[in-house]
């Protein structure tokens, strides 16, 4: 296996190619390893099975001492494949290049090196949702629901509900909670006119591009969802009190 620039010098298909053929694609790491690995394969079909040797392991199938254990269920295909919601977002950059990505957790506008809080208008379907001043707006999956968006604030939402949830960043207006909406919404965020703090764009912690001040960041869900190894007797209960220390846990 080959990265993408020796591949290119040698004539070889590159990490991209990587995923062609396979049954199943296993990370070895944690949840930022799991999601750099969901990145690079793209709009591959390939389910991804995580083994957690990293700290907290949300998305993961097992750790490092269950391994044993998780090899002999995959042996006898004796594991299971769960669905999980992925955002598809398109925004312009400030040189008027389109950009496509795909969010597994989540994807965050927020401020770029001043103090200064943004003001940002959020649309659900085309209609008026608010208009935000605070530190940055998180669009979040169930799944980024225990990340950064449950970080400042925002609800743990189960791994199969069919959601989205909106998330401000320190709002400065104590009613601006967050916002629970059908994961059918189209959801269109927009800096408000006019403003001279840049603004950051960021896809699952990753591909920071700054924000052009007449672009508008649109998200939904994407068509096609991530497939996701698990072990039979995987619980989302279970994690939740295993990682968040919960009674039980």
């Amino acid at each position: 296996m080959l990265e993408k620039e020796s591949a290119e010098l040698i004539g070889k298909p590159g990490l991209e190619r990587a995923w062609e053929g396979a049954e199943m694609v296993i990370s070895l790491g944690g949840d930022g390893t799991f999601l750099n690995t969901v990145h690079k394969m793209g709009n591959c079909d390939v389910p991804v099975a995580g083994v957690n040797i990293g700290t907290l392991g949300f998305l993961t199938a097992c750790t490092a001492a269950d391994v044993e254990e998780f090899a002999a269920v995959i042996a006898k295909r004796k594991h299971a494949v769960v669905m999980r919601a992925v955002l598809q977002v398109s925004m312009t950059d400030e040189t008027g290049k389109d950009h496509v990505f795909m969010a597994l957790n989540e994807v965050v506008l927020m401020r770029g090196g001043t103090g200064r809080l943004i003001s940002l208008e959020a649309r659900v379907n085309g209609e008026l949702l608010n208009r935000y001043r605070a530190d940055g707006l998180i669009v979040a999956t169930p799944t980024g629901s225990t990340a950064y968006s449950l970080a400042a604030g925002g609800p743990l939402i189960d791994e199969q509900a069919g959601v989205l949830v909106i998330t401000p960043i320190c709002p400065h207006s104590l009613s601006d909670r967050s916002l629970v909406l059908g994961d059918s919404s189209v959801i269109e965020l927009e800096a408000i006119q006019p403003h001279s703090d840049s603004i950051l764009f960021t896809v699952d912690g990753r591909d920071v591009l700054q924000l052009e001040k007449s672009s508008v960041v649109r998200v939904e869900r994407a068509a096609s969802p991530l497939k996701i190894v698990r072990l039979p007797h995987h619980s989302f209960y279970e994690t939740l009190r295993g990682k968040l220390g919960w009674s039980g846990g």
